[in-house]
């Protein structure tokens, strides 16, 4: 990857000396593996003093160099590293940066219009999120040495997608450990928009999709699930399917696209069921699709009831489980995996013979084998055998780097009933 190596005439903000953070002993050896970020308690002691938001260089208890990153003594992650060069962090720094982002996905997914162009530390941008829907770019920025480069962020990614328009939803609370607010708005944009009014349209696999900006989830919607939507769409031909949390009807439409007989949606939220509908609708999709508002727990425990001596009846070929995640942290994560085993026991009771489960989880704290073994705890309960014939992960868009395993956050699988 190139970088913007450190000049004999840098620039203002950068010094050939820079403050340097050094790290405990015993403490750099996950920043040599790759891991961008140094935590507070890590540090040892700085140099010199380095303001908030600075440029700085890492290095061992023995001063040997690990690279350079953005400071932060407010933050408990207290610098993210951004090379383990020396580098600049200048506006061609950017530009060279998220050209080898945009690179990445035209190689991966050369067919995809509507794509996550920057994906935080998967890009070596930590703390810097860049979603395309078609012609408009939304930026979600959650670490302060990003803030504060925000007009250089803005025009390389102009320079990289030439977007109609460039808006910002940095309304993460994760800002506030930064010591940032929360924002919003529009950052650059060649003609006057009404946010409140703004509909993006982004298209995935051929298919449109419409969400209300000022509402939308993340930046707008969900990406990371574009490439499973396909695997999807070649299960459900001639199939009866149910779509649990299915929020826009991503996987809806795919698998109603691809042929399925009839496919019904189930989200607690009634706005995204209406979305759903007029998505159906958009694509002409309809006569194909149902969607209902209620809460999957309590929609899949009334259907799987059952008096004495009364056996549920299958009723469908193909259900997909795709929630939110259940847990925000490690102390949740037991009460997280006693939810993800009641709707897949509830799931595989609906399931006919040889009918395929498609399940994700998007939580970090929950590794891809815990996941598995909740499945498979669920599947003993419901006294069914699974075939496992796929394994699933986030779309290339979110690519995943091994080092840094917070990249890696969605699994998931697809069961067979073999029995």
């Amino acid at each position: 990857m190139r970088h913007s190596k450190v000049s004999d005439s840098p620039s203002p903000e950068q010094e050939v000396s820079a403050p340097t953070v050094i790290v405990r002993p015993g403490e750099s050896e996950r920043l040599l593996a790759g891991h961008p970020w140094l935590y507070k308690g890590s540090a040892m002691r700085l140099t010199r003093p380095a303001a908030d938001g600075e440029l700085v260089q890492v290095k061992d208890h023995r001063q040997r160099f690990l690279g350079m990153g953005f400071y932060n003594s407010r933050s408990k992650i207290i610098v993210r590293l951004l090379s383990n060069d020396r580098i600049v962090a200048d506006a061609q720094f950017f530009r060279d940066r998220i050209h080898a982002a945009l690179a990445h996905r035209k190689k991966h997914m050369p067919g995809a219009s509507s794509f996550r162009l920057v994906n935080a530390e998967s890009d070596f941008l930590s703390g810097l999120i860049v979603d395309k829907y078609e012609d408009t770019a939304v930026i979600q920025i959650s670490s302060l040495g990003m803030e504060q480069r925000k007009a250089m962020i803005v025009e390389a990614v102009h320079a990289a997608i030439k977007p109609e328009r460039i808006l910002e939803r940095s309304d993460a609370s994760a800002r506030r450990f930064e010591g940032l607010d929360l924002t919003s708005g529009i950052l650059k944009e060649a003609h006057q928009t009404d946010l409140e009014k703004l509909v993006l349209s982004p298209v995935l696999n051929g298919l449109r999709f419409e969400v209300l900006w000022s509402s939308g989830h993340k930046t707008g919607l969900y990406l990371d699930q574009q490439s499973n939507y396909l695997f999807a769409g070649e299960l459900a031909k001639g199939a009866q399917v149910l779509d649990c949390f299915s929020f826009l009807g991503g996987f809806a439409l795919h698998a109603a696209r691809a042929g399925a007989t009839h496919v019904h949606g189930i989200d607690q939220s009634a706005d995204a069921v209406a979305a759903a509908t007029r998505n159906a609708q958009l694509n002409g999709l309809q006569d194909r699709c149902s969607f209902e508002s209620a809460n999957v727990f309590d929609w899949l425990s009334a259907k799987t009831q059952s008096r004495p001596h009364e056996k549920v009846l299958p009723r469908f070929d193909l259900i997909i489980l795709d929630p939110p995640s259940f847990t925000r942290s490690r102390d949740s994560v037991a009460d997280a995996l006693r939810g993800y085993k009641e709707i897949h026991l509830r799931a595989l009771k609906l399931l006919k013979s040889n009918g395929t489960l498609l399940t994700y989880c998007c939580s970090h704290h929950v590794d891809r084998n815990t996941f598995e073994e909740v499945i498979m705890s669920a599947a003993y309960d419901a006294q069914r055998i699974l075939r496992r014939v796929a394994m699933f992960s986030q779309s290339l868009d979110h690519p995943v780097i091994p080092a840094i395993p917070e990249t890696e956050y969605l699994k998931g699988f697809a069961f067979e009933i073999a029995r």
